[in-house]
This record gives structure tokens, sequence and C-alpha cells, in this order.
């Protein structure tokens, strides 16, 4: 058995003061047996290498409790990483001779350092936990030597033993996990776990990003036999109890035409003082239920995973596409919110019951476009027959509900979408912008009514819930914001005088229509917090309502599903006092969850389609696109062409000349007085595309 001396060593040495001892004098302080003095010697060496105890000719001393930093490391590049934790306002710095071999994912104790930068900077003391996390790359394969280049990190290649690679070959796309740990990154040691394919497939490139961030595709047989006991069962007569009949009322739904895992349907009555707004959300907190395989599963994944043309659902197909889904002419359990609205758009008035409906049609998005635009042919036409009325309808309430939000001062920040059309052979045949019609506006100003009454109605009743909330923008934020404004002639006074919603919309309109407006519009995306999930409303800021959550998408958002096990429970007639205790404790595990997930789910699907943005590009080499510059760096600029992909002109690639930066929105050549700004449009020709990294570059087209 081994033996560790760590605790010995460390209390006899700080008795000595300054004094100290030798290696041996400690030896035979400890009265340590010959048999036992390799592990003495190695807690030792521990001890000086973590920087607890120091040497010096010969003679070791305890150092002086320093106070350090518990964090995790977030991320690694090449000659540096960043670490974080809950208590650091910033994360810090860490430059690469001061990792010692850190990985993403590892638990260390920091020492402050003196900076050179605005960051915090730090060094390694030890690494308390290592993460067992798996990483993703592209494997090499030269001669007998094989080795794995990150995806992400430090770029330095890890050694595999052959007998570890699994069979992979020179450029395939895998997953590893670090077997040794080194001194540095140099030293790591791993072994393949996954082989994906070939690292010019986006499609490889995307699973192993899934694998590498966590997100399993597939379910466990324990899962699906639950879901497919429930799914086998249908709609009893006993889930039908005590439910409002709404089957024979004028109810469909409205999606994408690829959709299958759909969890709302609308419906809608006008009247002379007002309107009657139905918003009926799949009942899936009825098969759900807490604590079993199925929730347990859900809570993990979090959210559904959306890229390309795949789909991570959160709940199994049985349940996503199968009787949770508002399919059409199919009876079906919901959850719906009868809204009363003045002729105004304001909400008045709303009640939530457990309902069954059965939607009329599965209403297609572009479709109903068409119809909106009086170009839908016989057939749309005749699909519709009954619901046109009923969609002119919610075309003029949508209509005054958006006015509303922007009369309140709600922001209309632009941001582009991609759509990606997948070939039969797997690759990206097609890259499109996803534009925004008005049948989707429909959509989104009926949800975000039905949202806002979820939430006012938890607000009203104080109980346990989960929110979504905007919080302002911080002040340091808007003096850069205000800084850039100022130095470009736009007028921000109102906003210096008082951080809101509105004056930022009205600087926007200020610049609607002008060169400047790309510019403005992500600087001002850049100034925002991030929503995220919360036990404690806090208001939404870009929406400007007091009032805010997620309630019309439970089959894949576990935030809506929670929120609907809280209002089930209400309208069952459970008091407050249960409420609390049932619900108090887990609202808050539930938001930290969900805004960890929802953040994993983001960066997955950014990455995975940056691969196949890549993948498309590598068909175009050479070709020559007009664009806009989207942001400007100290290394390069960012272009973006009309089907959304974006490359870099890398800096070393501009005209020869001597650049300057501003630390903002231009880079500028000093001698030919050359401007590259965020939104001046420029042509540029492809240069290259890395499948594996997501990474298209640009130069100036001649």
């Amino acid at each position: 058995m081994k033996k560790d001396f760590t605790n010995q060593i460390l209390d006899t040495l700080r008795s000595s003061g300054s004094k100290g001892f030798t290696a041996r004098e400690l030896c035979d302080k400890l009265r340590v047996k010959r048999q036992y003095r390799e592990e003495f010697f190695l807690s030792l060496h521990k001890l000086v290498k973590n920087g607890t105890v120091r040497e010096k000719k010969g003679r070791y001393r305890a150092n002086k409790p320093e106070k350090l930093i518990t964090a995790k490391i977030i991320s690694i590049k090449e000659g540096f990483g960043f670490a974080g934790s809950d208590e650091l306002e910033r994360d810090i710095f860490i430059p690469g001779r001061a990792l010692q071999g850190a990985m993403p994912g590892d638990t260390v104790l920091i020492r402050k350092t003196q900076g050179r930068g605005e960051l915090p900077e730090g060094e390694v003391v030890r690494i308390s936990v290592q993460s067992e996390q798996p990483f993703s790359g592209v494997f090499r394969k030269q001669g007998g030597r094989c080795e794995i280049v990150p995806d992400s990190g430090s770029k330095i290649p890890v050694k595999v033993a052959p007998a570890d690679a699994l069979g992979a070959r020179d450029g395939d796309k895998v997953l590893a996990h670090v077997t040794s740990r080194g001194n540095s990154h140099f030293t790591h040691k791993a072994a393949v776990t996954e082989v994906f394919g070939k690292a010019t497939s986006a499609a490889a490139c995307s699973e192993a990003i899934l694998a590498a961030s966590g997100i399993t595709k597939q379910f466990s047989d324990e899962v699906l036999k639950f879901a497919d006991h429930i799914s086998s069962k249908g709609i009893t007569d006993k889930d039908m109890q005590s439910r409002l009949d709404l089957r024979y009322d004028l109810i469909f739904t409205i999606d994408g035409a690829d959709t299958k895992d759909i969890d709302d349907a609308v419906s809608l009555e006008k009247h002379e003082d007002g309107w009657h707004l139905g918003v009926h959300i799949a009942d899936v907190s009825h098969y759900v239920r807490p604590n079993t395989p199925l929730d347990v599963e859900a809570f993990e994944r979090g959210t559904s995973v959306y890229y390309a043309n795949s789909v991570v659902p959160m709940l199994p197909p049985a349940l996503s596409n199968g009787i949770c889904s508002l399919n059409p002419q199919e009876d079906r359990l919901a959850f719906s919110a009868l809204l009363s609205l003045d002729k105004t758009g304001k909400l008045i008035g709303y009640r939530f019951e457990k309902s069954i409906i059965r939607s009329r049609v599965k209403g297609v998005y572009s479709e109903i476009n068409q119809i909106l635009s009086n170009t839908a042919d016989d057939t749309i036409m005749e699909k519709y027959d009954g619901l046109i009325k009923s969609i002119c309808d919610m075309r003029e309430l949508a209509g005054i509900l958006s006015k509303r939000r922007m009369s309140r001062g709600g922001l209309n920040l632009q941001s582009t979408e991609s759509k990606i059309l997948v070939g039969g052979d797997g690759r990206a045949e097609e890259i499109v912008e996803r534009v925004q019609g008005v049948s989707e506006g429909i959509i989104e100003e009926f949800m975000l009514t039905a949202n806002e009454a979820a939430a006012s109605l938890a607000m009203e009743r104080m109980i346990p819930f989960v929110y979504r909330v905007h919080e302002h923008p911080s002040p340091e934020k808007i003096e850069n914001l205000c800084t850039l404004l100022d130095a470009l002639a736009v007028d921000c006074s109102e906003l210096k005088k008082h951080i809101s919603s509105g004056a930022l919309a009205r600087i926007l309109n200020a610049v609607n229509g002008t060169e400047l407006q790309l510019l403005v519009n992500n600087q001002i995306l850049r100034s925002m917090a991030k929503a995220k999930y919360s036990e404690v409303n806090k208001g939404h800021f870009g929406l400007v309502l007091e009032n805010y959550a997620h309630f019309t998408s439970p089959i894949r958002r576990y935030p809506d599903l929670t929120i609907h096990r809280i209002m089930t429970s209400l309208l069952s007639g459970m008091d407050d006092t249960r409420l609390k205790r049932k619900y108090g404790n887990f609202v808050k595990i539930s938001s930290e969850q969900s805004s960890n997930r929802e953040q994993r789910a983001m960066t997955v699907e950014r990455d995975c389609e940056d691969c196949y943005k890549a993948e498309y590009m590598t068909r175009h080499i050479g070709e020559c696109f007009d664009g806009v510059i989207t942001s400007v760096t100290s290394h390069g600029i960012y272009v973006e062409l009309s089907n959304t992909i974006e490359g870099m002109i890398r800096i070393d690639s501009l005209p020869q000349g001597n650049y300057d930066y501003d630390g903002m929105v231009e880079l500028v050549e000093t001698s030919s007085n050359t401007r590259y700004r965020v939104g001046k449009l420029v042509r540029v020709q492809v240069a290259g595309a890395d499948v594996s990294a997501g990474n298209i570059d640009f130069v100036l087209a001649q």
C-alpha cells in the first residue's frame, strides 16, 4: 500500500521556520522506513512542483500560505488560455508557459501575476481536478508516428501510440481522451475513442463537434422503451377527463415545411371590442413526468439541437414527432393560453386550460405567405379552404402587436440566419439567407404574447417559476458604444442620460437606410447582455416587458416543460405553500441547467454550420463575390456574402503597407489612407476553406 507524506512534510517544515531541512534530515525527522522512501521523495517533489515548498541549496522550506484562486480552464488557444469562475468578474488570461499543461475543463489553482494588458493575468500553480472531457481533432499519421491536432486548444499535436489509434487513417476526424498528462501540452498522450470519417466532410466534423460537447444523438434503450410505451397507449378516456374540448374550433399550426416536432397551434376570433387569441401548446408535461427516465434524459439534454438538415431532439421521436406533436387531423392533448386583447393589442385578460385539440391543417410558412401576397395557386387555396379569413385576421392582429411592441421601445436588431440545403450525398448543396416572411412574424408575435401571459400569471400568484430574463446592458458597454456613436456623429445624448431600449431603438431608426446601419446595429448587438433563464424575474430589456417566460416550446426546451408542470399543479388546486415546497429549489436548478444547455447548443449549432459553409465554399475556390465588412480586428477583416457565408481577409494578405486598427470598427492603411470600415462593400476572392476548422479565407479581388 502506497503512503502519502504530504501533510507530514508540510507540518514539519512549517514548524521549522526559516531554517528548513535537507531531504535526509526530513526523512530522519519523520522516521521514514526504507520501503517507503520512494513515496516520501515523490511527495516532496510534488510539493516543490506545485509551489507549496521551495528548495534552495539543498534545503527545503515551506512557502507562506497565499491566496490562490480556484477556477476552471475555459479555453486554450495557441500560446495562451483563459480561466474563469462565478466568483471572478472577468476571466483570467494565462500565458502558455504558465498553463502547466492544463486542459479545458480542468479545475486549477491560480496565482495572480502582474499583467501586461487590460485583462487580469495569472499562472497555474497546480491542477486540482483533471477533466476527463474528450476532445476532437484531426488524426495525422506519418510513417510510424501518430498524433492528433486538436480542433480547439493549443493546436499542439498530441501523441498517440499506434495501438491506441483505433484504426484511424491520416486526415480522419476523431474523438480522443488524454491518457497521460505531462508537464506541458507537448508531452501529453492520448487515445482515439471514435473515428467519424474524413475531416473534409462537414457531416463527419459535425458528429465530432457533438461528441466533444457531450451531446448524444442516440437515446438509451430504457428511454426509448419508456417513450414507445407512452406513445402506444395513445389518448385514453382518462386523459381526456376535465379537459376543455376544442377539437371543433378553428385551430391550426404554422411551421416550416420540414418541421416534424410541432409544439404550437393558434386560433383567433375577432370581435367589435378586440380579439380572442388562442395559443395551444403540446401538453408534454402530461407525458414526461418528474424523475422518470424521460425526464432525466430531457433535463440532461436541456434543449433540442438543430443544424443543417439534422436535429438532435430533447425527447425521443415517438414523443417529439409522435404523440406530443400537434399533427393535423389527429386528437392531441394541449395546454391552451386563452388570451383577450383590446383593439390596440393590449393584453387585458388571460386564462390557461388543459385542453384537447385537433389541428385542421399543417400550415406552412411559405404557403401562407403566398396566400397573404395573393400569389397562391389553386392547390394551396384548396388546402386552406375555410381558414383564409382567419389567416388574414391573424396578419392584422400581428401587425397591431408588432406596432405596439415597437412603440414601447422594443429593439428590432438585425441578424442574419442561414438555411443550409444538403444534397443526397450529405454535402452542402446550397446556402441561402433565411428570410422571415409575414407568417413567421405572425407566429412570433403570438408566441410573445402567450409567453408574457404565462409570466404575468406567475407574478400575479407569486409562485416559483422559470423566467426568461434579459438584463440592462452594463454601463461600461454603453459608454463604449457612446464613444463610437460620438465618433460617427450619431446623436446619443438620450442614451447617455438614461439607458433604455427606447433610446437604442431611436438610434437605430436614425441610421436606418444609411451606410452606418450595419455598423451601429452590430455594435448595439455587442452591447447587449445575454438573455438567460432565472428563477428571479428581472424583466426583458429587449422586449420592454416586465414579465416574460418561455411557455411555447416544451417539446424542444426544458424550461418550458418546467413551467408547464408548475402551472399544471396550480390549475389542479395546489396551494402556494405546497407549490413553493415542491418547486422552490427546482426552479433554480432548472434555470441554471437550461441556460447552460442553451449556450452549449448555440455554440454547437454555430460550429456545425461553419463546417457546412466551409464545405460549400471548397467548390468555389478562386471565384469572386461581393460582400460587406461585418467586423474588423487587428489581424484582419471579416466579410459576409449575400448568402450569409462569412470569411476573413487576413492582414498579411492585404496590400503591403502600415495598418492602424482603431480598436473598434476600422482598419486604415496610413500611407494611402485606404479605409476598411464595418459596413463597407468589398469584392473578394475565395482563397481557401478549411472544413474541419470551419474557416474560410478571402483575399481582395483584383
